[in-house]
């Protein structure tokens, strides 16, 4: 039901207790090859709690592709859309972990090769599904064809709009939802303020505030609507957003109300940030249903499905 078209990459972390300055070497505290690129965590995080997804995207022809590949088998996503750009390196992003928080150069690789041209080769497959997630980490022309494909044939769009990019606002009114953060937000909606953003967009823009919570407006009277998050000791916020977003298009795959929904990708992200790395910290359904922070009137929804 979900497809997700995005980057697939290998995140390099470094764990430091001391930002070096320009110029300067410092010693670091750990380091981690682990698995990324926002498509394949929004993928993983919508997979392991129960959703049905299809990955499309594009690794390069070395060792990290191969690896990117056999990872997406394991969690059982359907990775055949996926093609191997030959001569190309797998994308990569190289992030430093400095008090729980992190900084991120992000490197395209493969991942320039989504193009729209890949995409028609794919629009079969695509179109198969309801829901189509998209982020920025694959060229412009390729999101703003995936927004006319899924408004022409009557599919759902979630964008993610990291990392931030100005998309034209014509494209911004096709999505049926937008989850920036605050940063984001002000590409989506230059010289707006949250309130006066999200009420240009009812019930779509969801403005996530990380330990505040997320923000939107409701469709009939545009009242500003709130959804707290859940008080965490994080350990690691890499992924974070990543997990809102696989979590809520699982959720709305299942026909829960947005505010619901909403507080179910806030219960996911809550427990990713408890452990390091992106795809690491997303829990399984099991996980989830086990926390504090599952509704226990949310499984009649999911019972259904």
């Amino acid at each position: 039901m979900i497809a997700v078209i995005g980057s697939l990459s290998t995140d390099f972390v470094v764990e430091t207790d001391i930002l070096a300055d320009r110029g300067e070497t410092v010693t670091g505290r750990d380091f981690h090859t682990l698995f990324g690129g926002k498509g394949a965590n929004q993928a993983i995080a919508a997979a392991r709690l129960g959703g049905q997804v299809t990955m499309f995207g594009c690794v390069g022809d070395d060792v990290f592709g191969a690896e990117i590949l056999a990872n997406l088998k394991k969690e059982g996503i359907d990775s055949q859309a996926v093609e191997i750009i030959l001569n190309q390196s797998s994308g990569s992003a190289h992030i430093t972990v400095y008090q729980a928080d992190n900084a991120i150069i992000y490197i395209p690789g493969a991942n320039q090769e989504v193009t729209v041209a890949y995409l028609e080769r794919h629009q079969e497959a695509l179109l198969a599904e309801e829901f189509f997630v998209i982020q920025n980490e694959i060229p412009i022309e390729s999101i703003q064809y995936l927004i006319d494909l899924a408004q022409s044939h009557g599919k759902q769009v979630i964008y993610d709009p990291a990392p931030a990019i100005v998309l034209d606002e014509s494209y911004v009114e096709k999505c049926s939802y937008l989850t920036p953060n605050e940063f984001e937000l002000n590409n989506l909606c230059p010289n707006a303020s949250i309130e006066e953003a999200i009420q240009r967009y009812p019930e779509r823009l969801l403005v996530t505030l990380g330990k505040d919570g997320v923000t939107y407006a409701q469709q009939v009277d545009r009242a500003i609507q709130h959804v707290p998050a859940f008080s965490v000791q994080a350990v690691d916020t890499t992924g974070a957003g990543d997990t809102f977003t696989g979590a809520f298009a699982y959720a709305l795959s299942q026909d829960l109300p947005l505010k619901e929904a909403v507080a179910f990708a806030n219960g996911a992200s809550a427990l990713s940030v408890q452990k390091l790395g992106a795809q690491t910290g997303m829990p399984t359904w099991e996980e989830l249903l086990a926390s504090e922070y599952f509704q226990e009137d949310w499984l009649t929804y999911f019972e259904k499905n």
